[in-house]
C-alpha cells in the first residue's frame, strides 16, 4: 500500500531539505504489524535527523513532487561534520502511536490486531508503518493517542538514567533544562523512588512550576546566586552524576566545578583534587556550540555523550523489559506529556511551524497528528 512519509536529506549544494514523500510499505511479516498511525511527538532527537545543523533563518518553503517541504542552507562547518548524509533520503520520527489494522500470523502479532500501540524505532512521521510487533507496546482504549505517541524517548530516556544511576552505585543526580517535558516526569520518578535530585532551569517562573510539583532543588542557573546554591544542594546530596541536554557552552562545566568544590568540603582533597569521581552525560544539544571544560576540577571526572539506545544494549534485555512494563502501567501519570501545539504532517513543511518547534524551547512539544482519532 501506499503511504506520505517526512524524509530528510543533505544535498551537496549546502541545504538540507524535509519534504513529505509517496512510499510503498509491503505487507506484514510473519512477526509484523501494519499500524495506521494516529499522533507522533516532534523530540529534540527528531529535529536533528530532519534538519541536522541547518539554519533555520534560511528555511524557505519548497515543493517535491506536489507535496510540501522546508529547506535551510547549512554551513560550511557542518557540512563536513555531516558529510556521510550527503544524497542520502531519511525516514524521520523516533516515536508514535497508532491502531493495528493488519497482523502477520504470528502469536504476538495477531495478539496486537486492532490494538492501540505506541511504538518505535523511526520512520515513524507517517500515515502508515509496518515494523516488528516486538516494537510496539499495547495500550488500553483508556489510554488516548496522544498519552501512547510519547511512550519511548522520554519515558525511557528518564528511567535510563535512573538506571544509570543505579548500575554505576550514585545515590543522587543533577539534570539540566528540568522543566521540560522529560525533566518533570524525571522529578516525579525521584520522589516516587527517594532519589535526591538538583533540578536546574533557566527562568524563575520554572523554577515556580517545578517547586509546585514537589521537587526540593530547583535553581536558576541564570541568578547570580546560582553557583553557591548548587554548591550547596551537591553538598546536601552527595550528587556526583549530571545529565546535561544544553550540550554547548560552560553549562557542564559549572557543574563540575561546582562537584569538585561540593567534594572538598566533605572529603580528601590532594594538590590533584578530590578522589571523588565526578560524571556528567551530554545527552542533547539545545546549545549547538562547542562544550567549553577549564578542567579546574581535579583529575576524576568525566564528561562522555548518552544515547538511549546504545544504552539499553548495555543494560540488557531483562532491565530493559522492567523499564518498557514500567512505562506502560504509569503513561497516564508518571510519564504523562503535555504537548504545546498540534499540527499535521502537511503543516509541520511550513516555515512557521518549523521555526516554532524548531526554537527547542524549554516546555515546548509539538505533537503531529495524523487521524482525527488522535486526541
Amino acid at each position: 500500500m501506499k503511504t506520505l512519509q517526512m524524509q530528510s536529506c543533505l544535498h551537496e549544494d549546502a541545504t538540507v531539505e524535509c519534504a513529505l514523500v509517496e512510499t510503498t510499505i509491503e505487507d506484514p511479516g510473519p512477526d509484523e504489524v501494519l499500524v495506521a498511525i494516529e499522533a507522533s511527538p516532534i523530540n529534540p532527537s527528531d529535529l536533528g535527523l530532519m534538519f541536522g545543523a541547518g539554519d533555520f533563518a534560511t528555511a524557505r518553503e519548497a515543493e517535491r513532487n506536489g507535496q510540501p517541504a522546508v529547506v535551510l542552507d547549512v554551513s560550511p562547518a557542518a557540512m563536513r561534520a555531516m558529510a556521510p548524509r550527503v544524497g542520502h533520503w531519511m525516514a524521520v520520527g523516533n516515536e508514535a502511536s497508532g491502531r493495528v489494522i493488519a497482523a502477520g500470523e504470528s502469536e504476538a502479532a495477531q495478539g496486537l490486531l486492532g490494538q492501540r500501540v505506541g511504538m518505535f524505532g523511526g520512520e515513524m512521521y507517517a500515515t502508515h508503518r509496518c515494523l516488528p510487533a516486538s516494537q510496539c507496546l499495547a495500550f488500553p482504549e483508556s489510554i488516548s493517542a496522544e498519552q501512547a505517541a510519547s511512550c519511548f524517548v522520554n519515558p525511557m530516556t528518564a528511567l535510563g538514567f535512573m538506571e544509570t544511576r543505579d548500575m554505576e552505585g550514585q545515590k543522587a543526580m543533577v539534570h539540566t533544562a528540568a522543566a521540560s517535558n522529560l525533566g518533570q516526569m524525571l522529578i516525579r520518578l525521584c520522589e516516587a523512588d527517594g532519589v535526591p535530585l538538583v533540578n536546574i532551569v533557566r527562568a524563575e517562573e520554572q523554577v515556580t512550576l517545578l517547586k509546585s510539583m514537589g521537587a526540593e532543588w530547583v535553581l536558576n542557573s541564570q541568578s547570580e546566586a546560582f553557583m553557591s546554591d548548587l554548591i550547596d544542594a551537591l553538598v546536601a546530596t552527595g550528587a556526583t552524576l549530571a545529565f546535561d541536554a544544553i550540550g554547548g557552552g560552560r553549562v557542564v562545566n559549572r557543574i563540575l566545578t561546582a562537584m569538585e568544590l561540593a567534594a572538598a568540603k566533605s572529603g580528601p582533597w590532594s594538590r590533584y583534587g578530590s578522589e571523588e569521581p565526578k560524571q556528567a552525560y551530554i545527552y542533547g544539544q539545545l546549545d549547538l556550540g562547542a562544550t567549553e571544560l577549564t578542567r579546574g576540577y581535579g583529575w576524576v571526572w568525566s564528561v562522555s555523550g548518552w544515547l538511549l539506545t546504545p544504552f539499553m544494549n548495555r543494560a540488557g534485555p531483562e532491565r530493559v523489559a522492567r523499564m518498557r512494563e514500567r512505562v506502560m502501567s504509569e503513561i497516564d501519570t508518571t510519564f504523562a506529556s503535555h504537548y504545546s501545539s498540534r499540527i499535521s504532517l502537511q503543516e509541520a513543511l511550513t516555515v512557521s511551524a518549523a521555526r516554532e518547534y524548531g526554537a527547542r524551547k524549554t516546555g515546548q512539544k509539538t505533537l503531529l497528528v495524523m487521524a482525527d482519532s488522535a486526541a
